[in-house]
Formats: C-alpha cells, structure tokens, sequence
C-alpha cells in the first residue's frame, strides 16, 4: 500500500512534462503523506486537493483503491467518472525483514515525472493500486499504478468511460523501476558513565 509519495519536481517542469497552460500550484514538502494537499491533474486543470477519501465507515482517509474492485465498491463506483492523475517524482514503501521496516524510495530507473492514476471527489482523491512489476515484488505486494504516458489522456477524459481504461490498470513494466533501500537506522548507544 502506498502511503508516502514524493514531489520533488519544480512547476515548470511539471507544466512542461503535463502540458499544462500554467505553474501548477506545488504541495508544501517534497514528501507527501495522507491527508497533505498533493498536486493532482484534471480536464480543467491542476489543483492541490487532500490525499485520501473520507469515509463514513472508517476513521481512517481512504488513501489507495484496489484496481481489481474499482467498479465493485460503492465507495469508487461513483468517482470512476472523476479519475485524475497525481504527478510524482517517486513512491515510498517498507520492506519487511523480520521485525524491522526498511524504507524504499521507488522511481524511474531514468528519474524525472510521472503520473499515478487517481480518483477525486472534488475535494479530495486517492490513488489507484495493482499488483506489483516483478522488480520490486520482493518489497510489497502492492504497488500504485504508474500510467503510460499514452494513457494518461484516456484516464482523465470524462467522455472516456472506465470500462474503456480499466485495462490501462496494471503493474508499471515500461521502463524499469528502481528502488533504493535506506540502511537500518544504528542501535542507540546508551551512556554508561552519563
């Protein structure tokens, strides 16, 4: 499950990369978390709304949504008109080995802008997840889904119906992913003579 993102792009780039007429306005940190305002791509344009979705039945925001069920779940079906793209610099996710938690930043293997695929209510947006591409498998089993760039236009046109996109759905296989693992954090030294 992706629950950090990374936006580390300057907004003539990201303008550029999405061919957007204007600067799109920039989230406040480079490393986005759930509930933060991230930058996410509409028809209309680009605007700053809250990563993940309220839900009456449940505390926390819906942040991630299964591609497999999206047309199933009461809670998505209405928003697979609204899908967006939320633009990236690179993803974060903790592989497990044992009991510790290892930190690993996922981008392009060549770096430089992408685009999840998302769906907003307006106000706020999740992101789209699938299974993951075989080269980061062994991190989770979960990853967001990185759209093509072909088929970035397809995902956010209204007049596009899902059934149409839900095959542009899949692990990111065209260019390869890197990942690279933060080091365990050393042990804390206690001060025996403190």
């Amino acid at each position: 499950m992706c629950s950090r993102f990374e936006m580390a792009a300057a907004a003539a780039d990201i303008a550029r990369r999405f061919g957007l007429k204007t600067a799109p306005p920039l989230p406040n940190a480079p490393e986005l978390r759930p509930t933060d305002p991230a930058l996410v791509i509409r028809p209309e344009g680009p605007r700053l709304l809250g990563w993940g979705l309220a839900a009456a039945w449940d505390a926390k925001p819906l942040i991630n949504a299964r591609a497999e069920t999206l047309a199933q779940k009461p809670t998505f079906r209405p928003l697979l008109a609204t899908r967006c793209l939320v633009p990236a610099t690179a993803y974060f996710e903790w592989r497990k080995d044992g009991r510790a938690k290892l930190k690993n930043r996922i981008a392009l293997g060549e770096g430089g802008l992408f685009a999840f695929a998302g769906l907003t209510d307006g106000t706020r947006f999740t992101i789209v997840t699938c299974a993951p591409s075989p080269a980061i498998a062994h991190i989770h089993e979960r990853m967001p889904v990185i759209l093509e760039r072909r088929a970035e236009a397809p995902w956010i046109d209204p007049d596009v119906a899902f059934a149409d996109v839900a095959g542009l759905l899949v692990p990111h296989e065209a260019e390869p992913l890197k990942a690279e693992e933060e080091p365990p954090a050393a042990p804390k030294q206690t001060d025996l003579f403190g």
